[in-house]
């Protein structure tokens, strides 16, 4: 009655639902889990320059700001058996006159499942530049140093997490040359 294709597509249909299925379980499994964990942020080092703007045509100036940052925080309660990797980022979020929000990533790492999971890190330089769009650096009080991180699945939503724990910086009022 059946040929052997028919057959053949029927177990393929039917386990690709039962596997669909298996997903979803996977994904319910540890979707409620709360993925936090205290970060310990500080920097030892605020420096802000004034250089020229190399990107535009005229002879704009921009703020660089540099940073030397310590972190401390242990991200080992983050991995479960559906988590893949972590995908970790240090922003600075700031107010200037002409922008409300301004963020700005300024390191990045990728942690996999059975890599080390503590982050001691002291004195660390910035892995991308600080720049902002003008001159709203010098003589910031309110930069905010966060930890952020997204939860890569093996199955599931890629949810975007900060850290318990923030830093702020306060630049000079003066440009170091």
């Amino acid at each position: 009655m059946n040929t052997f294709l028919s057959r053949l597509n029927t177990i393929f249909a039917f386990t690709l639902s039962v596997m669909a299925a298996l997903t979803f379980g996977c994904f319910l499994s540890t979707a409620f889990k709360e993925n936090k964990t205290a970060v310990d942020i500080g920097t030892t080092k605020a420096v802000v320059k004034n250089v020229p703007n190399f990107a535009a045509s005229t002879r704009d100036r921009n703020d660089l700001g540099q940073i030397a940052f310590d972190l401390h925080t242990e991200l080992s309660s983050l991995f479960n058996w559906n988590t893949k990797q972590l995908f970790l980022y240090l922003t600075a979020e700031y107010e200037t006159k002409s922008n409300k929000l301004n963020q700005v990533v300024l390191w990045d790492k990728i942690i996999r499942r059975g890599e080390t999971t503590k982050l001691d890190f002291k004195s660390m330089n910035t892995k991308y530049y600080f720049f902002d769009d003008g001159n709203g650096l010098k003589g910031n009080q309110n930069v905010t140093l966060t930890l952020s991180w997204n939860v890569i699945p093996n199955a599931g939503t890629l949810p975007r997490i900060q850290g318990e724990g923030s830093y702020i910086i306060q630049f000079p009022d003066e440009y170091k040359q």
